[in-house]
């Protein structure tokens, strides 16, 4: 199927890879059906692509790649929504909110994204009672990149 995006022109995503938010992100209730896009320029970035609407797309990462000790705990009901059996096939990804400048781009810890990847269902939560941040500055604690180790090579 043809997806259309603003950001990203038309993108070909296989149906079956199409994700059904069981409980949408924030202030997007009505857009149910999404698509993760990787783009190898801006790894480990993905896009969270909304189907019905080419407007609607998030930057999202993975957490646990700038923050290895983050933890979310899941009710049996966030459970049962996503109907996981496996929590080793849950994706948690965290929106992205950019900057002009690259030290001010945050990420929103408090609303992880959560997508089941057996079955392609997926949900925002909210977390209460956690010290995570809603806009957390996180790029100095992402790993370089090979182009970006020797961009400083050669500076020195």
């Amino acid at each position: 199927m043809i997806v259309q995006s603003l950001r990203l022109g038309d993108i070909e995503v296989s149906e079956d890879k199409l994700i059904t938010m069981e409980r949408p992100v924030l202030g997007f209730e009505k857009y149910k059906k999404f698509c993760l896009v990787e783009i190898d320029e801006l790894k480990p970035f993905l896009w969270l692509q909304a189907v019905d609407e080419a407007t609607i797309s998030f930057l999202v990462v993975n957490p646990r790649l700038f923050m290895t000790d983050y933890r979310i705990e899941i009710n049996s009901k966030e459970i049962a929504e996503l109907k996981i059996d496996d929590v080793n096939a849950v994706e948690t990804y965290v929106v992205v909110t950019l900057a002009e400048n690259a030290d001010e781009i945050t990420a929103n810890m408090q609303g992880p994204i959560l997508i089941n990847t057996e079955n392609n269902r997926g949900k925002q939560l909210v977390l209460v009672n956690t010290d995570y941040k809603v806009k957390y500055r996180f790029m100095k604690y992402l790993p370089q990149t090979e182009t970006e180790q020797k961009q400083e090579e050669v500076a020195v």
